[in-house]
């Protein structure tokens, strides 16, 4: 499981480096039709409050309407319950179902990367994507292609061209077009 926590604890630290760059442009359009920049934020705090804060019984007190504050607060719960768990796996008493971090993780990890990158196209910074674990979460997400398309999540495949470094590929596989840029 270490290796699994610490692999989203990586790809969340890129976002939050992302974050710390979009200064007030927080109503960019994204590559995501539905969201702004805002809107990738909050949707980050949320996905990661539903499915692995809330389970585990950490309740980050955030600030409201600053999205920098509410990202650091909710990236450090999570660094903090992701690395306890990692050095002592027992359940978190007084938490609900206990997400199965081995699976749940990889899916949080591809999240982060693609709204990395999605964010820092919003507000014109390089998401700078690590290419070692675009590498992993790509092959990863090649071998599961079928339950990626299924859950409607992202789109079809960008072609790009076989010699793209490991994060265009991972966007293209996961439907963003790496050309895309804010209007």
């Amino acid at each position: 499981m270490t290796e699994v926590a610490e692999r989203h604890i990586q790809a969340c630290e890129g976002f939050s480096n992302v974050v710390a760059k979009v200064g007030g442009r927080w109503e960019r359009p994204s590559p995501c039709p539905e969201w702004d920049a805002r809107g990738i934020v909050e949707h980050m705090i949320g996905f990661h409050d539903v499915l692995l804060l809330r389970p585990l019984n950490a309740k980050p007190q955030r600030p409201k309407g600053d999205p920098v504050e509410r990202w650091a607060v909710t990236f450090t719960t999570l660094s903090t319950v992701l690395r306890r768990i990692a050095d002592d796996p027992a359940p978190v008493e007084g938490g609900t179902k206990a997400p199965d971090l081995g699976r749940l993780l990889p899916a949080l990890t591809t999240e982060a990367l693609v709204h990395t990158w999605d964010l820092a196209r919003a507000v014109g910074v390089d998401p700078t994507l690590d290419v070692g674990l675009c590498e992993i979460v790509y092959e990863a997400a090649r071998s599961n292609e079928k339950q990626l398309r299924d859950l409607g999540m992202f789109g079809p495949p960008v072609p790009v061209p076989n010699d793209s470094d490991a994060g265009t590929k991972l966007v293209a596989f996961l439907g963003r077009d790496p050309s895309w840029t804010a209007p």
